[in-house]
């Protein structure tokens, strides 16, 4: 599942890399413009009995593991200390200063103060989103041109700098109109927004990242195929609401996701997928995103999003006090209403949400894996063999992208959002309640 940009997006938005609205992925050369018609459904001609990688993918794999894992809790640590940095050189005080120059109105200020921030600590950043890139380039995961990557890269800092102002703008009214209650009320406030800001994803922010057709212009021959697929697990998704996206210019790996809702829902693969994956590889894939639909996944994170949000900003309004005690004087605050407390505000914030992120992941591990299991129920019977076709496309996924077999348990519990892929692969070819007499846990 596409990861929601949720309601940690509201306070969480200028503590990590710019690219606040794509998805996952780093980028397989090919055009992938022609229409593409599916084999018919074959088994994998390997017998899979768990996921296992050669003697040198396992090296690169672990290599890669431990500089990954590395890189995350540094970045975490970074963005920490770049918000301190903003503070203590007191460019958040100039930056107000220079908004209170020009401009009295709260509005005006607003539209001059928080673009310089944000373009101030996503220049901070940078040059950890340029190791990023440039350790998937190494790897052969990007393949992404460096021009094409920084478009992207402006067009994300774009995209924080538009939905960052509103969203402080209305923070700081309602800092203004009620002290002692503003964490509460702007969580009222913030539902509306994510919710609209999820809504529009799929029509306005995601096309400025990728290119998107009809799935039945490409691949027409997997439409009737997809559609029975729906109709046995009671989840009609019509073609109109089938993308094919064009992801082969930036990456090797193959992949779907799911997105938006009510007249935005969408599912969608990608052309790398449609490539590489067997039909029934690809049949599996659609199952497992039909899934997160089937069982309400995208409302249940929506309200989980909701309660960390309330959470985060509660634990802030109880603690930003203790900080201003400690820095105000010298960070030249004047109140907490004031434009430079910005970075003091997400700094409390950025503190909690690496702890609220762990339990988000935690989440996400657990629904991902029930959609694995809907994935496997839905398609039996129409594919001849699911577990092999299951098993043999997470184990081509982990060679594409060096996937460890036995990944650090703190690195799971910490980072991972899906199950590791040998628990996947485990469960493709352990999952069988119907040879056991027992009855399907989601698809009877």
């Amino acid at each position: 599942m596409r990861k929601l940009p949720g309601l940690l997006l509201l306070f969480c938005i200028f503590s990590g890399s710019p690219h606040v609205a794509q998805s996952s992925q780093t980028p397989q050369s090919s055009s992938s413009t022609s229409v593409v018609e599916k084999s018919p459904s074959q088994p994998p001609a390997k017998k899979f009995t768990g996921y296992s990688l050669s003697p040198e993918l396992y090296k690169k794999a672990k290599t890669l593991a431990a500089i990954r894992f590395g890189f995350r809790i540094f970045s975490f640590l970074f963005s920490l200390f770049a918000l301190w940095l903003i503070l203590r050189v007191k460019w958040a005080i100039r930056f107000r200063n220079l908004a209170g120059r020009i401009s009295h109105n709260r509005t005006l200020q607003a539209l001059i103060f928080v673009p310089l921030f944000a373009i101030t600590f996503s220049l901070l950043q940078l040059p950890l989103d340029l190791f990023n890139e440039s350790l998937m380039k190494r790897y052969g995961v990007s393949v992404q041109p460096w021009g094409a990557w920084a478009g992207d890269w402006l067009k994300g800092l774009l995209i924080t700098v538009v939905i960052g102002t509103l969203l402080v703008r209305i923070l700081f009214a309602v800092i203004r109109r009620s002290p002692q209650r503003w964490w509460f009320y702007f969580w009222i406030i913030s539902i509306p927004i994510s919710l609209a800001i999820f809504f529009v994803q799929p029509l306005v922010i995601d096309p400025m990242f990728n290119k998107f057709e009809p799935l039945a212009a490409k691949a027409p021959g997997l439409i009737p195929q997809l559609e029975r697929i729906t109709v046995r697990g009671g989840m009609p998704i019509p073609p109109e609401r089938m993308f094919w996206m064009l992801a082969s210019d930036r990456t090797i790996y193959t992949n779907a996701y799911v997105t938006g809702f009510g007249a935005t829902k969408r599912v969608v693969v990608w052309d790398t997928s449609i490539d590489k994956e067997t039909t029934d590889g690809i049949l599996l894939m659609f199952g497992h995103e039909m899934g997160h639909y089937a069982l309400n996944h995208i409302p249940k994170e929506l309200a989980f999003s909701s309660f960390l949000v309330i959470v985060l900003l509660y634990a802030t309004f109880r603690s930003i006090g203790w900080l201003l005690a400690r820095g105000s004087a010298k960070w030249e605050i004047r109140s907490l209403d004031d434009w430079a407390i910005l970075p003091a505000l997400l700094l409390v914030v950025a503190s909690f949400g690496f702890f609220a992120g762990v339990l988000a992941t935690n989440v996400s591990r657990y629904l991902e894996n029930q959609a694995d299991v809907y994935s496997l129920e839905v398609t039996h019977s129409y594919v001849p063999d699911p577990g092999q076709a299951c098993a043999a496309s997470y184990q081509m996924y982990g060679e594409q992208v060096f996937v460890e077999p036995d990944p650090n348990p703190l690195n799971v519990f910490l980072f991972y959002d899906h199950p590791p892929v040998a628990d996947r692969v485990h469960l493709c070819l352990t999952y069988d309640p119907w040879s056991k007499g027992e009855s399907p846990q989601f698809v009877k």
